[in-house]
C-alpha cells in the first residue's frame, strides 16, 4: 500500500485527498499515477469502483498546477483557449461522477474551471461555459461533436486527453466521433485510455491514438469478486420472476437495490409496479431529461429512494456506496454488461449482493457469462417459490472456457458436469481398409460415352411443381397474356370489397 504523499503530487492535491478521508492509493492509482505525472500514455484496464478516476484526475490538476506556475504563462478571461484537460464518457451520469471528483480533488486549486458539456442540457448554458478559458472539458463524445461542428468548442491547447470506459463507447457507436475529436486535438498530448478490455475496436483504437504506451492491467473480468456474493435463480415464467423479485425486495438486510432491466420500456413499466406496491422505487434511463436524471440520483444517494431501476447504458457512473444488492431483472445484451452491473455493489470495502433472475430461454447468456468470467455462478432457491421446471444445463467444459494448463477452475465448477459422449460405448477398433473403400476416396469415373448425372437432374416427384401459385390466371382467347400469368392485385379504394 502506497501513501498519496509518496507519488510525487502537489501539497494541494495531497490535502484534498486527506479531506476526501483517503490515506493510502488503491492498486490502480498506485500503478497509474507515477506514469501519468511522467507524461506517458497508458492504457489501463480496471474494475469498477477500484478509484480509477482519481488515477487521471489528480495527475491533471498536477498539470494544471504545473503549467499555473511556469513564467510567464498567463490565461486572460474573455479570450477563448479552450481546456487543457479533455475527458471523454460514454454516457452523461459518468461524466457528472468526474466532474465531481474534479472538484473535490481541485478544492484547494485556486479559481480551478471546470466545465461538463453532456446531452440533455440545453445548449445556451454549455456554449457560456465553452466561451471563457477552461481547466477540464468533461464531454461526451456526441454533444461535443455538435459544439466542434459549429465552432463553439476549441481544442487547440488540450495537453492531455483522456477516454473513460472506452469499450462502452465503442458499443454506443462513439467511434467515429472520438476519431474526429482526435483529430482536433494535438498530436502532441498526452492519452489514457480506460477500458474493461482492449480487444477487438478498442484495440484498434488504441493503436491510432497512442504512442509507445504502459500498459497496466490491474483487474480482469476473471476477478473473483470476493466481498460480492453472486447467485443465480431460475423463474419458469415472468409471473414467478416477479414473485422472486418482490421476495428479495422485502428482505430486512436489503439495504437499497439496483434493479437492472434491458430496455427503457421495462425500467418504466417495472417501476410503475413496485410504486403501487408501496416502494420508495424510481426509473433511471437514457429517454429521460438531464434534469430528472439528476434528481433521481440525488434521491437515491439522499435514500429518499430505496429501489432504482435502470439501464445498462444510464447505470454507468453510479457510485452509491449503500447499494447492497444488484438483481438482474433483465439479462445484459453482452457478458462484459455483467461484469460492470455487479460492480455497482459491494463498493467501499462493503460486502454486496448480485442475483441473477434468468427463464429457461436466458440459459444462453448465462451460459457465455460464465464462460466470460471463467466462473460458474451458483444456483439458489427460495422456499415456497421453487421452480418447477428443470433446472437448465449452463455448465462449460474447462477446454472449451478457455482454461490454461495449471489454472484451476472456479470453486463450484463442474458440479453438474457434460456426460461424456462415448460412454457405454466399446473400445473403437483401428479402421480395417481391406473391409472397403474409405469414404474420402473418390468414385470412379464414368465409362466412355457415359455422362455423370447430376443430382439436379433427376426427375421431381410428380404434382411437387405442377401446382400453381394462388391467383394464377392461364391465358385465353378472351384474357390476353400478362406477364407471369398472375391476376393483378384489385385497387384499393378505401372501403371494405365484398
Amino acid at each position: 500500500m502506497m501513501t498519496f504523499e509518496s507519488l510525487g503530487l502537489h501539497e494541494a492535491l495531497n490535502r484534498a485527498v486527506a479531506d476526501a478521508g483517503y490515506a493510502t492509493a488503491t492498486t490502480v492509482q498506485s500503478a497509474a499515477i507515477p506514469p501519468a505525472l511522467e507524461g506517458a500514455d497508458l492504457m489501463v484496464s480496471s474494475s469498477t469502483g477500484s478509484g480509477k478516476t482519481a488515477s487521471f484526475i489528480l495527475p491533471a490538476l498536477q498539470r494544471i498546477l504545473a503549467a499555473r506556475a511556469a513564467p510567464g504563462v498567463r490565461r486572460d478571461k474573455g479570450t477563448v483557449y479552450g481546456p487543457r484537460i479533455l475527458v471523454l464518457t460514454p454516457t452523461r451520469e459518468l461524466a457528472m461522477q468526474v466532474a465531481k471528483a474534479a472538484a473535490t480533488y481541485g478544492r484547494h486549486v485556486q479559481g480551478l474551471r471546470v466545465a461538463t458539456v453532456v446531452g440533455g442540457v440545453p445548449y445556451p448554458a454549455q456554449i457560456k461555459a465553452l466561451r471563457g478559458p477552461l481547466d477540464i472539458l468533461i464531454s461526451t463524445p456526441g454533444r461535443l461533436l455538435d459544439h466542434l461542428q459549429t465552432g463553439k468548442a476549441v481544442l487547440d491547447h488540450v495537453e492531455v486527453l483522456v477516454l473513460d470506459e472506452a469499450d462502452r463507447m465503442l458499443d454506443l457507436g462513439f467511434i467515429d466521433d472520438i476519431n474526429t475529436i482526435a483529430d482536433h486535438v494535438p498530436a502532441t498530448r498526452q492519452t489514457m485510455m480506460y477500458s474493461a478490455t482492449f480487444l477487438g475496436h478498442v484495440g484498434r483504437l488504441a493503436q491510432n491514438l497512442l504512442r509507445e504506451p504502459k500498459r497496466i492491467d490491474v483487474a480482469s473480468h476473471t476477478d473473483t469478486h470476493e466481498n460480492i456474493e453472486q447467485r443465480l435463480h431460475w423463474a419458469d415464467n415472468g409471473q414467478h420472476k416477479n414473485a422472486l423479485l418482490d421476495h428479495l425486495l422485502t428482505q430486512r438486510e436489503m439495504d437499497q437495490a439496483l434493479v437492472f432491466t434491458s430496455t427503457q420500456r421495462d425500467a418504466d413499466w417495472l417501476a410503475d409496479r413496485l410504486a403501487d406496491m408501496g416502494h420508495a422505487v424510481a426509473s433511471l434511463h437514457g429517454g429521460m431529461p438531464q434534469g430528472r436524471r439528476n434528481r433521481v440520483l440525488q434521491g437515491l444517494r439522499s435514500r429518499q429512494l430505496k429501489v432504482l431501476i435502470a439501464t445498462d447504458v444510464a447505470a454507468r457512473g453510479i457510485d452509491v456506496p449503500t447499494i447492497s444488492h444488484v438483481i438482474n431483472y433483465g439479462l445484459p445484451m453482452k457478458p462484459e454488461d455483467y461484469v460492470h452491473r455487479i460492480g455497482r455493489t459491494g463498493r467501499a470495502g462493503r460486502n454486496g449482493l448480485a442475483v441473477t433472475l434468468a427463464e429457461r430461454m436466458d440459459s444462453g447468456m448465462i451460459r457465455r457469462i460464465q464462460q466470460f468470467t471463467t466462473q460458474t455462478i451458483p444456483v439458489a432457491t427460495i422456499g415456497g417459490l421453487e421452480p418447477k421446471s428443470p433446472e437448465p444445463r449452463t455448465t462449460v467444459r474447462p477446454e472449451a472456457r478457455g482454461f490454461k494448463p495449471g489454472h484451476a477452475p472456479a470453486p463450484g465448477y463442474g458440479k453438474k458436469p457434460f456426460a461424456r459422449r462415448d460412454e457405454g460405448f466399446a473400445e473403437r477398433r483401428p479402421f480395417d481398409r481391406s473391409a472397403g473403400p474409405a469414404r474420402h476416396e473418390p468414385r470412379p469415373m464414368p465409362a466412355s460415352g457415359e455422362t455423370r448425372r447430376s443430382p439436379f437432374d433427376r426427375a421431381p416427384t410428380a404434382g411437387r411443381f405442377d401446382a400453381k401459385p394462388k391467383g394464377f390466371v392461364p391465358p385465353s382467347d378472351a384474357t390476353p397474356a400478362r406477364k407471369g400469368g398472375f391476376k393483378p392485385a384489385r385497387p384499393r379504394t378505401g372501403g371494405f370489397s365484398r
